[in-house]
């Protein structure tokens, strides 16, 4: 079954239990799968790799707005966000600890013979693509220059 499909009908679920904070998660992650679809050269069916990436997109959308609105002390907004990621993640696959993401650094370091800090850009470029959907880039950035510093 596709995520949109499976988006469909948790909203039809969310709609029936009257989950006003779950509906609205659910309906923004079905607008941007929508979006994606319709997008220039876009195929009629997005892969599973670009819904993976719409969904992370998200999730990063609402960390930053999430982040703003503490400083701001907003915390009625903060909650909106908050309770989105929460529906959002589940639909991600599970994401890998620093310690993992660590382990499997080291391995691709060893494999691709990184030396320095110079050689970071080769690391993350392959690391992005094997971890994609699996860690966050930011984490995964932050663990290479500390393994190759």
């Amino acid at each position: 079954m596709s995520l949109i499909n499976k988006i469909d009908q948790d909203i039809k679920q969310a709609m029936l239990a009257k989950q006003a904070d779950r509906l609205r998660g659910l309906r923004a992650i079905k607008s941007a799968l929508l979006l994606a679809r319709t997008e220039k050269g876009a195929a009629e069916e997005i892969s599973e790799e670009a819904e993976i990436k719409v969904l992370q997109k998200l999730i990063k959308q609402r960390k930053e707005s999430a982040d703003i609105y503490k400083a701001q002390n907003r915390d009625d907004l903060y909650q909106i966000e908050m309770e989105e990621m929460k529906v959002i993640e589940p639909y991600l696959p599970q994401q890998m600890t620093r310690f993992e993401i660590e382990g499997y650094l080291q391995e691709l370091i060893s494999r691709v013979g990184a030396t320095s800090v110079s050689d970071m850009g080769k690391v993350m470029g392959i690391a992005s693509k094997e971890l994609a959907g699996q860690a966050d880039g930011r984490t995964i950035s932050e663990v290479v220059k500390q393994l190759l510093g």
